[in-house]
């Protein structure tokens, strides 16, 4: 998905955005063995055990699609993400098991104890190179257990987050309450980041006010980080929650030159 992101908006970058997104299904209505695999992973495994490199893989996937920007993996071996899932019946009483995966992790809703396996794998040491030489690094949007916070539970990773001389922004979701997130007000999903990575510093938030409901205590949570909160229209269709691409270019832009919004 990240390097159809990247993708041109010509045919030539819609086509294989689309190719790399599409994902087989058998049509005689029985399972295949390739049901459910998207041809754009099968791709990037096919790379990695032809050239045997993680980093080049991804380097030659991006050239085929022409994409604009580099992909970098998190960790030079693979992982995999567990957590524990809370549930709680019509009495209140509390349930939890474990869960591995991202697939089902983002189905758990309230979840705990979110971590990596192996939780202390090496970091890739391109993308160290790449925290320490930006001017800025984003977070978010995207799942928040799944997505936004395992880039800091890999210790050398958080470490070079941390540590990096570049200015942290962090983009907050339009839905906060999703499958993943189930009861976090907007507020909270900053208080997951700085339960998880303490020592993890933002030096600004940006968020669509639809999206946040109580702004004192989200303003409140965002300045324990040391984050000034920029609110923005970077919302598409009404009712939906993705972002408008032009308005969310829009409002990195401003913030990155240190524009007023």
């Amino acid at each position: 998905m990240a390097l159809s992101a990247l993708c041109d908006d010509t045919d030539w970058g819609r086509t294989w955005r689309d190719v790399m997104q599409h994902r087989f299904k058998s049509k005689s209505g029985s399972d295949g063995s390739l049901d459910n695999h998207s041809m754009g992973n099968l791709l990037i495994v096919t790379l990695w055990e032809l050239l045997g490199d993680t980093v080049a893989g991804l380097t030659w996937a991006g050239a085929l699609l022409g994409a604009r920007g580099q992909v970098l993996p998190m960790a030079s071996i693979p992982l995999t993400i567990a957590g524990t899932a809370v549930q709680r019946d019509a009495t209140g009483a509390v349930s939890t098991h474990l869960i591995t995966g991202q697939a089902q992790l983002a189905l758990a809703g309230e979840v705990e104890d979110v971590r990596l396996i192996p939780e202390n794998a090496p970091a890739c040491m391109e993308a160290l190179n790449a925290i320490e030489l930006a001017d800025w690094v984003v977070l978010g949007p995207g799942s928040w257990y799944t997505s936004v916070l395992p880039h800091l539970l890999l210790p050398e990773l958080r470490q070079a987050l941390s540590n990096t001389p570049a200015k942290r922004l962090l983009t907050m979701n339009l839905d906060v309450n999703d499958k993943e997130a189930t009861g976090l007000s907007a507020a909270d999903h900053l208080r997951v980041i700085s339960r998880y990575a303490p020592e993890f510093g933002v030096d600004v938030v940006l968020a669509d006010p639809t999206s946040v409901g109580d702004k004192v205590d989200f303003e409140r949570a965002a300045a324990r980080m040391g984050a000034e909160v920029r609110f923005a229209n970077v919302r598409g269709m009404a009712g939906t929650a993705e972002h408008d691409a032009l308005r969310l270019a829009a409002a990195y832009h401003d913030i990155f030159t240190g524009s007023s919004s």
